[in-house]
């Protein structure tokens, strides 16, 4: 255990003398005058601030248990050897517990943890059934948002004449969403009797979940030279709700060809602004997955991929069961699961990938 303190010791050591480091700049006047720098040392120093933290905690409780061992030596009364016995073993006890959980702070950590998160819904195989499965996960997204207090909004929806969807995109805003829903990302899959089915059969159709963290602009340059923007009336089931001006902005970025597109705000301004919230996440995503390569191969036998073509999750209506193929874990309250009670396989995958890291640190 000895070693073991004394590597942990160092390391958060480090980590403490950067973010006393950081401390200081963010201090500074001349970077508080340059707010993308400022935005910059702010986030790299809340990053590594448990760590850091983590430091003296440690040092402190490792210099009272050699305090501890160093009177249990020397003492030559029974009665106090076995005081000087029994504190050193919950110490011990302590160290323990608090190394393993400087060992997962000390594991990489996504840099996108805390942002807010870009979920992107489409529907897959089942035709219109499938469609009508992307309007459940979507309400079943916003449930989870509002049992956690965040806030929903839609980005761009458009929708069949039955009340389905065609496709959704909608933003999640609160600390630590991305680090929760990343592991949404993946083939949904539901078995249930369609309503449209006559005979009572049960159909399987699937639905494709994309989860993107929100990125500032500081993150991703985007150069307006390279954006080809359209407008156009907005589209839908029809009524009322559809516009009647060109309104609907359609964002292309030229050297990638990445297509956004975003129809739900009456307001042309607001659609734009919309737009390049998806645009940025996507083109985030597109560069992150170049840098990627190498390590891409190795991502996939880890659960937070957010591998679209994976099979994550069943939802067998009959049965009243979900299971998600990752960790093997049923639940049949399938009920509650679409109201947004999706933290059982959230906390199961976090686990999951967190073992697997430190199987590999």
């Amino acid at each position: 255990m000895e070693e073991l303190i004394n590597s942990l010791l160092e390391k958060t050591k480090k980590a403490k003398e950067k973010y006393d480091l950081l401390t200081l700049k963010v201090s500074d006047p001349s970077i508080i005058a340059n707010n993308n720098e400022w935005r910059k040392i702010a986030k790299e120093r809340s990053q590594i601030e448990d760590v850091a933290q983590s430091y003296e905690k440690l040092k402190k409780m490792y210099d009272e248990y050699l305090i501890c061992e160093k009177e249990y030596h020397n003492a030559e009364e029974n009665e106090i050897k076995a005081m000087f016995y029994e504190e050193i073993g919950n110490l011990k006890h302590s160290l323990e517990n608090l190394c393993e959980e400087i060992k997962i702070l000390l594991l990489p950590k996504d840099e996108n943890d805390d942002n807010n998160v870009i979920v992107e819904i489409r529907p897959g195989a089942g035709g219109e059934e499938a469609s009508l499965f992307c309007s459940v996960l979507a309400k079943m997204y916003q449930y989870y948002a509002e049992k956690h207090h965040w806030k929903f909004e839609i980005l761009d929806l458009s929708e069949t004449e039955l009340g389905g969807i065609k496709a959704i995109t909608f933003l999640i805003k609160g600390k630590g969403a991305y680090s929760r829903l990343k592991y949404e990302s993946g083939v949904h899959r539901v078995q249930r009797v369609p309503e449209t089915e006559s005979q009572g059969r049960i159909h399987t159709s699937t639905a494709t979940v994309a989860v993107l963290p929100e990125i500032e602009d500081i993150d991703v340059e985007i150069d307006e030279k390279d954006l080809k923007i359209d407008t156009y009336r907005s589209s839908g089931a029809g009524g009322q709700h559809v516009n009647k001006t060109e309104s609907a902005i359609r964002i292309t970025h030229i050297p990638t060809g990445i297509v956004v597109a975003c129809q739900d705000e009456r307001s042309q301004i607001k659609n734009r602004e919309k737009a390049m919230k998806i645009l940025r996440a996507k083109l985030y995503d597109f560069y992150k997955e170049q840098r990627d390569k190498e390590y891409k191969e190795n991502r996939k036998s880890q659960v937070g991929t957010g591998d679209r073509s994976e099979r994550v999750r069943t939802y067998n209506y009959p049965q009243g069961r979900v299971t998600d193929h990752r960790v093997n874990l049923s639940s049949y309250d399938i009920e509650g699961v679409l109201n947004g009670d999706i933290d059982q396989f959230i906390e199961a995958l976090t686990i999951k990938d967190r073992a697997e890291k430190l199987a590999n640190a």
